[in-house]
């Protein structure tokens, strides 16, 4: 009889504590609802008033959003479990945080409401005023330049990856079109196109702005039979067939030729032809290791005799080769050499022409594919997803040559990410010492695409800023989302397709698309997926401003050398090095390769940046003299331009008409470009002292002037502490500094905190 008392009593405990959970996740969604319907009637008081409401619009759909994807996680805590269970960092918590979970939403939309709610308040109370964004109608904005035109005034978008196309999800929150192509779409050997995606196509309308995805994964079975058993190869990156193999041509030209004409002029490939997702052919091997490297593979035998074509014309003869590689070939065709080749030969004749041929064979890839698809769309532009971290990063024996893909495609393409959180790694990155993010790849690699190719549209078609495979954070501080997104607009981006959106409708989730992924990302974060699109509306409001930013010229120039970055273990670190020492002080900072000194107008630029380069080119070399020879001034340091490309010894270069400035250090490097800037009367009117815990700048800013005459002020703090900042004019003892977004004067003595954006413009007192 005790036990059954004892069980009865567990029963009614665990029905009352059900029914209390029940209960309290009602009270929340109660709570939401109400405050839903309390900012709807501010929201028409507001528009009687003539306030712009786009923001709390757009704030009450993604509440309405996150409800029902609260209300979702709540019926299928299991499978969260599951999938939290997958990430190494909230593998021992999953349990509760899958349980947590719904009322984490709901809470987090309470307090987005409540945010909205305060701030509106404020606007109809005029204590802070609103400059009225554009609601942008993707089916009417286009391209022009380097912009996205809507109204007559330039815009910036944002979508989301596989977002379904539901009204309820694309009014506010991006609505981004396209069509998908893949190589398996082919059917036979007469190129004939799958007859459900032939009428897919034929059956579709102009749609709204949106790119074609060039897939490259799924290759015919016919195809393996009629070119050879070894077409399909390197299945575990995303181009999974040999593309030196003749029949890779014949398949791409089948399906472009299938395709493009009727694509060609319609809105929903303006973004452009997206050639291929996340380009690598990483082809090295580590002989100490039990495995080889990520996505490394090797070649087929296409691909040498192609090297053996390049090798001759690269060293005109057999005795030259020789020579360099310390060989006794007796010809070209005789040549033989292991891929993947091992890394201990980095530095070698080898490694190198191995490198640049591997560059060489992918990009000529590329072009072909842009030829056949411009016969048959004369204006349609090509781009690729690249990831900027093969240039910012030092491996360079992945095929990927990010600036001669960047100038042969219309649009700069990329998927630029952002890390900011450790989910597997235990010891910490060198970044986390001074800073609240990664800021490298972003930073670092948009200015130099930008320095390649100053005239296009900057589409980052998978943004990895608010999560990646390797960083992630469930409870990250919404500052950091509009942290990045600032940033990455201010240096050079467009348009966007963020990582991620997993989720259906009803809040359902599609793991067999990304279970790994899909914990602790956007999807789980009302107040970070709404300031995305908070900072959007905001960039919008001042499209002109924030263009005027991306436009600014960039008077110094760090030179970049991919002889250099291919020979050494860590160029890429020595140059930015000294990119991060004048990264802080209100400079747009640029680079210039062989091709930009020798194609674009030198007085783009003020000073070239010659840092830790020790092996160049002839070539490269001859670039910089030439430069010189035109009047342009070069500082360079005692480590720099030493050696050929295979270890030779160079001559030196002469000062010519312009000036040779001999440098010790990355300190010297600084103090001497800004006494240049200062004679040439090219340093902003603005100086900034920053004080702050991390003892060194962590501030990123940047001024221009608006049609006003006025100076804009943007700043955003990269750093890990709070930074303080003192903004002073000259010619002015005093200045005021109007916070643009909220419409009244603020301090220009202000505190950012880690990952605060400050955005004002400038005026005398």
């Amino acid at each position: 009889m005790m036990r059954y008392l004892s069980y009865t009593k567990k029963i009614v405990f665990l029905v009352c504590f059900v029914f209390s959970l029940t209960g309290f996740a009602q009270s929340l969604e109660k709570e939401a609802s109400s405050k839903i319907k309390n900012l709807e009637k501010l929201i028409e008081k507001a528009e009687k008033k003539g306030i712009d409401v786009l923001k709390e619009k757009t704030t009450i759909r993604t509440a309405e959003i996150f409800l029902e994807f609260a209300n979702w996680d709540e019926k299928n805590e299991k499978i969260n479990t599951e999938a939290f269970q997958k990430v190494q960092s909230y593998k021992k918590d999953a349990v509760k945080m899958a349980k947590d979970l719904p009322s984490f939403e709901r809470k987090d939309v309470i307090l987005m409401l409540d945010e909205a709610t305060d701030y509106l308040s404020l606007l109809l109370e005029k204590k802070v005023f609103r400059t009225e964004s554009p609601k942008v109608d993707w089916k009417k904005a286009f391209v022009k330049e380097d912009q996205i035109i809507y109204n007559k005034t330039p815009v910036f978008l944002a979508d989301y990856t596989w977002k379904p196309k539901s009204k309820n999800l694309t009014e506010y929150h991006g609505n981004q079109d396209g069509f998908f192509l893949t190589p398996s779409y082919v059917i036979n050997e007469k190129g004939d196109l799958q007859s459900r995606k032939k009428a897919e196509l034929e059956s579709k309308n102009t749609g709204s702005l949106g790119f074609v995805f060039f897939n490259h994964k799924g290759v015919p079975k016919w195809a393996e039979k009629k070119y050879g058993p070894n077409f399909r190869m390197r299945e575990d990156t995303y181009t999974t067939y040999d593309i030196d193999n003749p029949g890779a041509r014949e398949i791409q030209k089948n399906l472009i030729a299938a395709v493009v004409p009727h694509t060609a002029g319609k809105k929903f490939s303006e973004l452009g032809y997206m050639l291929c997702n996340e380009p690598h052919f990483y082809t090295h091997t580590d002989a100490t290791k039990s495995k080889l490297p990520w996505a490394s593979g090797g070649v087929s035998n296409f691909t040498i005799e192609k090297f053996k074509v390049w090798l001759s014309e690269k060293h005109q003869n057999i005795a030259a080769l020789n020579s360099a590689w310390g060989t006794s070939f007796k010809k070209f065709d005789d040549v033989q050499i292991a891929i993947p080749i091992d890394i201990s030969l980095k530095g070698s004749a080898k490694w190198y022409d191995w490198a640049v041929f591997n560059m060489y064979r992918v990009t000529e890839w590329y072009r072909f594919m842009k030829t056949e698809i411009q016969k048959y769309d004369k204006e349609g532009k090509v781009h690729l997803k690249i990831m900027p971290n093969l240039w910012t990063d030092n491996a360079r024996v992945h095929g990927i040559d990010l600036e001669a893909l960047t100038s042969l495609s219309g649009i700069i393409g990329n998927d630029s990410g952002a890390e900011h959180k450790r989910i597997w790694r235990k010891n910490p990155y060198e970044w986390e010492a001074h800073y609240a993010f990664d800021w490298r790849e972003l930073c670092m690699g948009f200015d130099f695409m930008k320095s390649v190719s100053p005239n296009k549209i900057n589409f980052n078609s998978e943004l990895h800023y608010l999560s990646t495979g390797r960083s992630r954070d469930l409870y990250q501080d919404p500052k950091y989302a509009r942290a990045t997104f600032w940033l990455a607009h201010t240096y050079g981006m467009t348009a966007s397709q963020i990582w991620f959106w997993p989720r259906k409708e009803d809040g359902s989730v599609n793991f067999k698309k990304e279970m790994k992924g899909y914990p602790g990302s956007n999807n789980q974060q009302p107040r970070i997926t709404n300031e995305v699109a908070m900072t959007l509306i905001d960039l919008n409001a001042f499209g002109e401003d924030i263009m005027s930013l991306q436009r600014e010229r960039k008077p110094l120039r760090i030179f970049y050398s991919k002889t250099s970055a291919i020979n050494k273990a860590k160029h890429m670190d020595d140059i930015f090095e000294l990119y991060e020492s004048l990264h802080f002080d209100g400079v747009p900072l640029g680079f210039v390769t062989k091709d930009i000194l020798n194609n674009q107008k030198p007085n783009n630029w003020d000073v070239v940046l010659v840092h830790d380069t020790q092996f160049v080119t002839k070539q490269e070399l001859k670039a910089l003299q030439d430069y010189l020879n035109k009047g342009g001034i070069v500082l360079l340091d005692s480590k720099s331009l030493k050696k050929d490309e295979y270890g030779n010894s160079l001559g030196k270069l002469k000062a010519g008409k312009g000036q040779l400035i001999q440098i010790n250090t990355v300190e010297e490097f600084k103090t001497k470009s800004f006494e240049i800037l200062g004679q040439k009367g090219h340093i902003s009117d603005v100086t900034i002292t920053e004080t702050n815990a991390v003892g060194t700048k962590t501030c990123v800013w940047k001024v221009t002037q608006n049609k006003a005459g006025n100076n804009v002020l943007s700043v955003v703090n990269v750093g890990k502490s709070d930074a303080t900042l003192n903004i002073q004019l000259k010619g002015a003892s005093k200045i005021i500094c109007k916070d643009l977004i909220k419409g009244i004067a603020t301090s220009s003595n202000p505190t950012l905190k880690p990952n605060e954006a400050y955005f004002v413009e400038i005026t005398k007192k």
